[in-house]
């Protein structure tokens, strides 16, 4: 009987609090922000992939912003949420894209002299602007005084991979093969406007890709580090 009446009782207990209680908890706010984030980072990627499309296929000069709205299927202000402009876009789809290769050649580096080290990564770099040389002429034509947010996202990483570029020369010093009284990162500066001259002017048609790389760029990398040698 009292079992009855204590069941009865806790039927009877009012429980207008626990509503509130409820309400108190800070866990299912998270649900919305987190989503918001997903959902921006989802259209990120839909404008990155159609403005890829776009440039590598119809051109850099051809695409407009309202076109790439469209293949993205996004509003075209929408599209100036990520990008400041057409030439961010590229930037925006470039970062990515360099991103990935920089990981790939520095993950790969061969246990061989400074030379080799450099063209194993500079062979990289050219293989993906190989993949759509006009896409990366736009993109090298663009890239002087850029100043929109994918832009500076990829200033910084241009400013990484020279600080890599620093690390070669650095390990090349431990092993006696660059004098110990040079500042690897002034070589490495030296490195990349050699590298750059070269990428120059094979986006601009002045020899193919395997000239540009053997002999313009190694012959250029030779005379270099023979300069970096240390008198004997």
């Amino acid at each position: 009987m009292s079992a009855v009446i204590n069941w009865r009782q806790a039927m009877t207990k009012p429980s207008g609090r626990q509503p509130a209680r409820t309400r108190k908890t800070s866990g299912p706010r998270t649900g919305p922000k987190t989503s918001r984030a997903a959902q921006r980072a989802g259209t990120r990627e839909q404008i990155r992939i159609a403005a890829f499309e776009h440039f590598s296929t119809i051109g850099f000069d051809e695409t407009t912003t309202q076109a790439i709205a469209q293949r993205a299927g996004v509003a075209a202000g929408t599209v100036f949420l990520h990008a400041s402009d057409k030439a961010d876009l590229l930037f925006l789809v470039m970062h990515d894209r360099l991103e990935a290769m920089m990981a790939r050649v520095f993950e790969t580096l061969p246990d061989a002299p400074l030379l080799e080290r450099l063209l194993h990564v500079f062979r990289g770099v050219f293989a993906m602007y190989a993949e759509h040389p006009k896409m990366g002429a736009a993109f090298v034509r663009v890239l002087p005084g850029a100043s929109g947010p994918n832009a500076q996202r990829t200033n910084t990483l241009t400013f990484g991979f020279l600080h890599r570029l620093g690390l070669l020369v650095s390990d090349a010093q431990a092993r006696g093969e660059v004098a110990s009284d040079l500042n690897p990162t002034a070589c490495a500066q030296n490195i990349f406007g050699l590298y750059f001259m070269t990428l120059l002017g094979w986006l601009s048609g002045h020899y193919t890709l395997e000239t540009a790389l053997d002999p313009m760029l190694r012959s250029s990398l030779e005379l270099q580090i023979r300069g970096f040698r240390p008198s004997q």
